[in-house]
C-alpha cells in the first residue's frame, strides 16, 4: 500500500477509523472524511471522535492522513472532495464507502413493523446508509477508474448469505442490503476498466458506542460485557475489520473477489491477519449456529 491513494468515506468513528488507520500502517495516503470535528458535531451527537484524529491516527501509523469535513449527502461537497484529490494526487486507487451515522434513528424495537416506524426516521435511515454511498460513488469512481486495478469496498453488516434472514426492521434491512447490491452491480460495471468492487462486513462490532454507550465497558475490560449478553463473547475490535479491508488492498489478485460479499472472519482465514488480540472470531459462523437451535459457545468461534 506505500503511496497508494485512497478515500474512507466515513472514517470518523468504528469500523471507518480502524480501516482508514490500517491502510495507513502500510504506507497509504488516506482522505477521510465525515461530519464529526473538533468544530462541529453531527447528527450522531458523539463529540468523541472526529475526522482530526482519525486523520492523525493515520500518520502515527505510518501513512499520510487527511481530513477532510463532508456531508456525504451534499453532492456539491462530494464533488468538492473528489476534485481536491484529483488536484492533489491525480489518481485515486481505493474508495471505502462505510458511511452510516444512523444508529440513533433505532430507536423502537428491531421488531416494530413498519407502519409503526417513524417515516422520516426511515427513509432519513436510507439516505444515511446508502444514498451516501451512490454519491460517493458517483463522484469518486470516474477518478478511480482512470488507472487498472483500483479497488471499491461497500461496508455493511452481515453477509449475503445471512442477510437472507430479514434483518429486523424494515428500513435497517433495506440499509444494510443494500451495500451487497452495489458491490455486485458496480463489480460488473468496473470490471471493464480492470477494476474491482466487493463488499465487506465486520462481525459483532466493538465500536466506541457499543462498548461506552450500550456495555459500558471499555476495549481493555469488553469482557465484562458478556455478563449482559454471553453472545458478547464472539464481538470484535474494529482493527479486525480494518486489517481485513487492508489486506483486500494490498493483493494484487483482489479481482478474485470482484461483486462478492465477505466478511472480516472469512478474509482473516484468507490473508492470515488476527484481531488485536490475536484471535479470528467467527462472528457469523457463530451467529448461524445460534440461529440453528445450538447452543455454541463464542471461544470456539475465535
Amino acid at each position: 500500500m506505500d503511496g497508494a491513494v485512497t478515500l474512507v468515506a466515513g472514517a470518523t468513528r468504528g469500523a471507518g477509523r480502524a480501516i482508514a488507520v490500517q491502510l495507513g500502517a502500510g504506507g497509504a495516503t488516506v482522505y477521510v472524511t465525515g461530519r464529526t470535528t473538533r468544530a462541529a458535531v453531527s447528527e450522531v451527537g458523539r463529540s468523541t471522535e472526529t475526522i482530526e484524529e482519525t486523520a492523525e491516527l493515520v500518520t502515527a501509523a505510518g501513512g499520510r492522513g487527511i481530513a477532510v469535513p463532508t456531508d456525504h449527502l451534499e453532492p456539491e461537497q462530494v464533488r468538492a472532495l473528489t476534485e481536491r484529490i484529483d488536484r492533489e494526487q491525480g489518481r485515486l486507487d481505493v474508495l471505502v464507502n462505510d458511511v452510516w451515522g444512523a444508529d440513533h434513528l433505532l430507536d423502537v424495537s428491531f421488531s416494530t413493523p413498519m407502519w409503526e416506524v417513524g417515516l422520516e426516521a426511515g427513509l432519513r435511515m436510507l439516505r444515511l446508509g446508502v444514498e451516501t454511498h451512490i454519491v460517493t460513488s458517483h463522484f469518486a469512481l470516474p477518478l478511480l477508474v482512470r488507472r487498472p486495478g483500483g479497488l471499491v469496498v461497500e461496508v455493511t453488516d452481515g453477509t449475503a448469505e445471512y442477510n437472507r434472514s430479514y434483518r429486523e426492521h424494515f428500513y435497517y434491512d433495506l440499509a444494510k442490503n443494500a451495500p451487497i447490491r452495489m458491490a455486485l452491480a458496480l463489480g460488473q460495471e468496473l470490471r471493464a476498466a480492470g477494476c474491482t468492487a466487493v463488499c465487506v462486513t465486520p462481525g459483532w462490532l466493538r465500536s466506541e458506542a457499543m462498548l461506552d454507550t450500550h456495555f459500558k465497558v471499555t476495549e481493555e475490560d469488553w469482557r465484562a460485557g458478556t455478563a449482559q449478553d454471553p453472545n458478547f463473547g464472539i464481538s470484535e475490535s474494529p482493527v479486525f475489520v480494518g486489517r481485513a479491508v487492508a489486506a483486500l488492498a494490498a493483493d494484487p489478485e483482489v479481482a478474485r473477489f470482484n461483486g462478492r460479499s465477505l466478511s472480516s472472519g472469512g478474509l482473516s482465514r484468507v490473508y492470515g491477519f488476527t484481531d488485536a488480540d490475536g484471535s479470528r472470531p467467527d462472528a457469523w459462523g457463530y451467529l448461524a449456529a445460534l440461529a440453528a437451535g445450538g447452543s455454541p459457545d463464542p471461544e470456539d468461534y475465535r
